[in-house]
């Protein structure tokens, strides 16, 4: 029976789930032009969210439920974050919404609660929980890239989106099966040092394969990428940002939740498994996205080659190495929020604004829009000072000292050719001229505009100032 001690211990998640259900009975109850107040009480929500995990974080690791749930400085550090761009999404979506008759309470509900998943996910203390809180935020999320009913694209990528995800979900269920079936636990604690009694068995093996085929079919990893491009092109645009930076910060917790607290016996054996995936990564996202010329299909292959730099952080299978990925994922969360809220912003009835030749002569029709594109194209492509530069800096410095030079090496060139496609989005914005009859007039009102204004500048400003933010994720790893 849960005691107290351990509902205080999950209130922020017991609290959203109480608030997304008062959402469903308030949508009910609301007509259609009052769904505004929906939109406010639903980012009220969130930021009362970020609240109780800061206000409520513990000095020292605590469990609840019997060590399912675990919260540590690692699960704050990364809700807090999963709490903000949540929020952001809600900013930056109302204007495109609307205009789409997408405007519903279902979005508002199904994000909140893929929201709860996702934070679960990163507290998970069994493997159990893993599952339970995976299966959480990905069941919204295919229903969130479905939401556009009267959208051929939107559906098709749903569907492989589903498809795909099952497929994933059962290699890690599996996976999970032979851990236990060699084990005999399911606690990640007391997986870490059984893992190490139990050896190299054929079943810790594939256990263990099946396991990192899981983890990197939620990161977007190559191969295992192939819903990502679709996905990100065919929901609508709003979804597209929560599938990448939300749920890349749960990702990143579960692939640290699993490989470190559960099978950190068994590094060695998955430190050469990620280093070969990274790789791939990096090749199959920076190349085929210098051919493309949707920008959110771009954007799709870019995160591809991102989760890459990210693996080099955990390659490094040490508290530095932990540290740097983490940083890496707030940093890509923040770039990818920033991207695509100007997409957004840009965005009308009739007009998605998603390809890279939209875009063309934006500084001479909205130069502000244009200048926080830039922003983000920049941070992206790694371009000093800005905080996406840094980020790549500290996972290519764990890779040298986890001994591997070589791959850092391999992402150094690939981050040079990144900045191809990155700056061509740039160039197009200044340098060549509006295309005939095509007028962008953003929809963003005064306080869309200034938290985009606030997010794109983040990125300059934790590209000047980021030592407290990269001390704060080295203090979550140094016990």
């Amino acid at each position: 029976m849960p005691n107290l001690n351990d509902i205080m211990i999950m209130l922020p998640e017991f609290y959203l789930v109480a608030a997304a259900c008062l959402l469903l009975l308030l949508d009910a109850w609301m007509k259609p032009e009052q769904r505004n107040i929906l939109h406010w009480v639903s980012i009220l929500v969130l930021v009362v969210g970020i609240y109780l995990v800061v206000a409520g974080q513990p000095q020292v690791t605590v469990t609840a439920f019997g060590g399912m749930f675990v919260r540590d400085a690692t699960a704050e550090i990364l809700k807090v974050f999963i709490l903000l761009c949540t929020a952001l999404i809600f900013v930056f979506s109302r204007p495109y919404m609307q205009d789409r008759k997408l405007f519903q309470g279902e979005f508002y509900t199904l994000m909140i609660f893929a929201t709860i998943g996702a934070m679960l996910l990163v507290s998970a203390g069994n493997l159990v929980m893993v599952y339970l809180g995976l299966e959480l935020m990905t069941l919204c999320s295919y229903g969130l890239v479905a939401l556009n009913r009267d959208s051929q694209l939107s559906s098709e990528a749903a569907i492989k989106y589903f498809v795909l995800g099952a497929l994933s979900s059962g290699m890690l269920l599996y996976g999970m099966s032979m851990v236990y079936g060699a084990t005999g636990t399911l606690a990640l604690v007391q997986l870490h040092g059984a893992v190490a009694q139990a050896g190299m068995s054929n079943l810790m093996v594939f256990g263990l394969i099946f396991m990192i085929v899981g983890i990197s079919f939620k990161l977007g990893v190559a191969p295992f990428h192939m819903w990502i491009p679709d996905v990100y092109q065919g929901a609508p645009t709003s979804v597209t940002i929560f599938v990448g930076s939300t749920s890349k910060l749960a990702a990143f917790g579960m692939a640290y939740r699993l490989l470190e607290s559960g099978m950190g016996g068994m590094a060695h054996q998955w430190q050469m498994m990620l280093a070969v995936l990274a790789v791939v990564s990096l090749a199959i996202g920076n190349l085929v996205a210098i051919v493309q010329t949707n920008l959110k299909r771009l954007l799709a292959y870019s995160t591809i080659s991102h989760m890459g730099y990210l693996l080099l952080g955990l390659v490094n299978a040490g508290p530095e190495g932990y540290a740097s990925a983490m940083f890496y994922a707030i940093s890509y969360a923040l770039m990818s929020t920033a991207a695509f809220g100007v997409i957004l912003a840009l965005a009308r009835a009739g007009f998605e604004c998603e390809e890279i030749d939209d875009f063309k002569g934006l500084n001479q029709r909205s130069p502000w829009m244009a200048f926080l594109m830039m922003l983000a194209m920049f941070s992206l492509a790694g371009v000093p000072p800005m905080f996406g530069f840094f980020a790549k800096l500290l996972v290519l410095q764990a890779a040298i000292h986890a001994g591997m030079m070589w791959l850092a090496l391999v992402g150094a060139v690939f981050a040079i050719i990144g900045l191809y496609y990155y700056l061509r989005v740039v160039k197009v914005m200044y340098f060549d001229k509006p295309a005939e009859g095509l007028e962008i007039r953003p929809q963003a009102d005064g306080f869309l505009r200034t938290m985009l204004s606030l997010n794109a500048l983040v990125l300059l400003a934790l590209g000047l100032y980021w030592g407290p933010l990269l001390g704060w994720c080295r203090a979550a790893f140094a016990g």
